[in-house]
């Protein structure tokens, strides 16, 4: 948990800090290039983190993801690099037995996990 609620949390920064940025820019094509320069950059940065992660630590990165951003891995992609992307991202995911389209419920199926998310950011773990 320690490694993964980072994670989440930096996503959700550089979601708001893209957006932000691209709310700046005038047109479409200067958006386009400015979302592939991100990308690769993320890419570049935190792929080696990334394939490190187990099956169950995804899963959970992809949770905490929703927690974070109050929206689905799957939706954070569609609106960033479009419908196709998105689709091929989750594609992929399917593959390795993951979806984008996991959501955070913390008064259900991740209370636990809300509980542990909750001691880390308090510190007692």
């Amino acid at each position: 948990m320690k490694k993964l609620l980072p994670l989440a949390k930096l996503a959700k920064y550089t979601i708001i800090e893209t957006y932000d940025y691209l709310e700046t820019l005038p047109d479409k094509k200067a958006r386009a290039e400015h979302i592939k320069l991100v990308e690769k950059g993320i890419k570049r940065q935190y792929a080696p983190v990334v394939k490190k992660l187990t099956r169950s630590q995804g899963k959970i990165l992809i949770k905490l993801i929703d927690r974070e951003c109050n929206q689905t891995g799957y939706n954070i992609a569609k609106a960033f690099v479009g419908a196709f992307k998105a689709n091929l991202y989750q594609g992929i995911a399917i593959l390795f037995g993951q979806s984008l389209n996991k959501t955070y419920d913390p008064e259900g199926e991740d209370k636990e996990l809300e509980r542990i998310v909750r001691q880390v950011e308090s510190g007692v773990l």
